[in-house]
């Protein structure tokens, strides 16, 4: 018996190869059937090594001549759930994650990366160890896998601790673990634990902030502000904290329509706005905290919708904000005509009262469908 199991009995192979059905022949000394697959008695094969000479003990010597010792099922269960255990207490220090560490028992993803427990400790252990440090305040993709692995690469794309810190990753920003596949999409879920893939690619669009003449970005801020134009930052530019746009009403809005209708009416009138166009980037957290550092104070609106409460607690966890025309009073009194409410509810930090309010009248208000609203505060 090998690894708990009688090697007695009849065992196929469901598409057998050409060359597997002739070493079968020479081994058995018949043919072996014209099928596509191909059954093999082992009970027969026993024999003929016990016979043969070559393997006196029988199929179990060959075996274990061949592969060496094979653990016990009981063995490698064990071995498979101390693999598995440093996740536990993860979970354990972070409820959140429970929804991820579920997923991974049902997809059984660890054990598809890993060939053996042993592997797969390696995988959690790193993992652990990497999720120990998110979200961050902003950290680059090579830096954060540098630091937690040795190796600048080992969070790349299609690497096994990239697959499964990312799908932790979702799950932290209020989505499902599993993503759709595309650059945007996984750029945007390390985004929103403060990782960002180059300093170029992360950017942050803006409006009206005045900027000033002791940098390079803070000229360029001032240009913007006064031809009325929206301006993209990108993480580069906001190393320097001497933007010069001092203290002062910031207002932030989650989707652009919001901030190029802001442009179109507005021009250089247009207060101080910045879009953080769904989940914040690297860039949107240098930004706002470069401004909160400067004396900015905030007003945040957002989506009516599961994903718009979870992206304005994300917001509310990092900087004070008070609710713009985003709270249960605003909701219940708008008369905008929305859409279905999907998803999975969520409880706004700043409004007890706000998911109620979406839950009994069950519709999703976008922004774009308050803009009057919003452009009139803003005037």
């Amino acid at each position: 018996m090998i690894a708990d199991r009688p090697l007695s009995g009849v065992v196929t192979l469901g598409s057998a190869t050409h060359d597997q059905r002739r070493a079968i022949e020479r081994l058995l000394g018949r043919r072996a059937g014209t099928g596509t697959s191909l059954s093999v008695s082992l009970d027969e094969v026993d024999a003929v090594l016990r016979r043969s000479g070559a393997a006196p003990g029988g199929l179990a010597d060959a075996a274990r001549l061949l592969i060496g010792a094979v653990p016990s099922r009981a063995a490698e269960a064990t071995a498979w759930s101390a693999a598995f255990s440093p996740l536990d207490e993860l979970v354990a220090r972070r409820p959140l994650l429970a929804t991820w560490r579920a997923w991974l028992d049902s997809t059984g993803l660890i054990r598809r990366l890993a060939a053996d427990p042993e592997s797969a400790s390696a995988l959690v252990t790193a993992a652990v160890r990497v999720l120990a440090e998110l979200p961050s305040k902003g950290i680059a993709l090579g830096r954060l896998a540098a630091e937690t692995t040795g190796d600048a690469h080992g969070l790349d794309d299609g690497r096994p601790l990239a697959t499964v810190v990312l799908s932790a990753a979702r799950v932290l920003r209020g989505s499902p673990p599993a993503g759709d596949g595309t650059a945007g999409e996984r750029r945007t879920s390390w985004a929103a634990v403060g990782v960002h893939r180059d300093e170029l690619s992360s950017s942050v669009l803006c409006l009206g902030l005045p900027g000033g003449v002791d940098t390079v970005t803070g000229r360029m801020l001032a240009l913007a502000k006064e031809s009325g134009e929206p301006f993209v930052l990108t993480l580069r530019q906001l190393t320097t904290a001497r933007l010069g746009v001092g203290a002062g009403m910031v207002s932030v809005c989650e989707n652009p329509i919001v901030l190029a209708s802001a442009a179109d009416e507005l021009g250089h009138g247009c207060p101080p706005l910045v879009c953080v166009n769904g989940q914040p980037s690297a860039a949107v957290w240098r930004l706002l905290d470069l401004l909160l550092a400067d004396g900015a104070s905030f007003r945040y609106h957002g989506d009516f919708d599961w994903g718009g409460i979870r992206i304005g607690n994300t917001l509310r966890d990092r900087i004070p904000w008070m609710p713009w025309r985003f709270d249960a009073s605003a909701y219940s009194t708008t008369t905008a005509a929305g859409g279905p409410l999907p998803g999975r509810p969520a409880d706004a930090a700043w409004d007890p009262n706000l998911r109620p309010a979406l839950e009994r009248r069950g519709v999703r208000i976008e922004e774009e469908l308050v803009l009057p609203a919003l452009l009139e505060d803003l005037r």
